[in-house]
């Protein structure tokens, strides 16, 4: 029997109110009342840390960077205190064959109960040979490690939907992991994700269980229900037509909205400006740069980063974004043919010009 998060923190040294304040945070990450504090304590007393993979395939690395580096305390103590990392190539001390035993033991040992975290898309085109580890190929781990477990979780973008590896070409075949594995996978993406959120996930998966409450693009409801848009600080600028014209503008000092440099706010669904970054500091849109869209599948595909996606100021407080979204991506790919459109007519006029110039002389 496996040592509960509680006698592990007593082993390392922590007391009955650390152990609380970590059952604390853990409830508010999972996004829990205060009144379900005493059921994560009783979870975090009774139950055996749950053993967990960190796969990593095509990526950066920059999901784990978001999670080791949050100073939220439930995350600086989640690795070592609320679960049994036994394999991750990012943070694991061993290597070569010790580290391939480690992922096979755990396997072994852990069937139906261990955890798979996933970092990264998986390349399937000419074998899968773009991403191996010790010999094998990313996709034939990934089916090895996803058949025995309790739960998986695609970190990220490049593991929800392909993010940068599947852009136009998409040379390697770059795969999300939903649609490789015949098993509810939980995407949690972002570029990278928020780790508070990432932490809110793990620990519904501990307290409660169960996989939380997905939307149709398995994400969890919870942080992805809404809109950044809605619960933007500068909302109230878009409503009234206040708009940054360009970069470093009057009205960018003053923090009018940035909707028309690029910002892509009202199409994205995120808990970026609720949850937001480094303590809840701060987040891209509060930093002066418009939203990019990341935990959106395709966004990298979506035209240029600061192109607006139309010019209509003012849409009012009750307009949804997948109203705006439909006319304004309409309105944009409109705008885009036109252009391609008059384009091609002046093209063609200049060269028959030219053409009868020729024959003149």
């Amino acid at each position: 029997m496996g040592q509960s998060i509680w006698e592990s923190m007593q082993q390392k040294g922590y007391g009955r109110r650390e152990f609380l304040q970590l059952c604390t945070a853990a409830a508010a990450a999972a996004g829990l009342d205060k009144s379900a504090v005493g059921q994560v304590a009783h979870v975090f007393e009774k139950k055996e840390k749950p053993a967990v993979v960190w796969m990593h395939f095509q990526e950066c690395t920059c999901c784990s960077e978001s999670f080791i580096r949050a100073s939220h305390p439930i995350v600086l103590d989640a690795l070592l205190d609320v679960l049994d990392l036994n394999y991750s190539e990012t943070l694991m001390a061993p290597s070569g064959f010790q580290a391939e035993k480690s992922l096979s033991d755990t396997i072994k040992n852990n069937k139906g109960k261990y955890i798979v975290l996933v970092e990264g898309a998986v390349p399937t085109k000419d074998g899968g040979v773009y991403c191996m580890i010790g010999g094998k190929t990313a996709e034939s781990i990934l089916q090895t490690v996803a058949a025995d477990a309790a739960a998986i979780v695609a970190w990220g973008s490049c593991a929800s939907n392909g993010c940068v590896q599947a852009a136009k070409p998409n040379p390697t075949g770059a795969t999300p992991i939903s649609k490789l594995v015949n098993k509810p996978v939980i995407n949690v993406p972002g570029c990278p994700p928020i780790a508070d959120v990432m932490m809110g996930v793990i620990t519904h998966l501990l307290v409660l269980g169960q996989v939380p409450e997905l939307d149709s693009l398995g994400r969890p409801k919870e942080f992805y229900g809404r809109r950044v848009h809605d619960t933007c600080y500068r909302r109230a600028n878009y409503d009234a037509g206040l708009f940054v014209e360009s970069w470093d503008d009057e009205n960018a000092r003053k923090g009018y909205c940035l909707y028309k440099m690029g910002c892509r706010g009202p199409v994205t669904y995120n808990a970026c400006s609720v949850v937001r970054w480094n303590e809840g500091t701060s987040y891209p849109i509060q930093s002066g740069h418009g939203c990019i869209g990341c935990s959106e599948a395709g966004f990298w595909d979506n035209g240029p980063f600061y192109q607006h996606l139309g010019s209509f100021p003012g849409f009012g407080i009750e307009s949804t974004a997948d109203t705006i979204g439909t006319v304004v991506g309409v309105a944009t790919l409109a705008g885009v043919a036109a252009h391609a459109v008059v384009t091609n007519i002046r093209k063609h006029r200049v060269i028959a010009e030219v053409h009868t110039e020729d024959m003149k002389e």
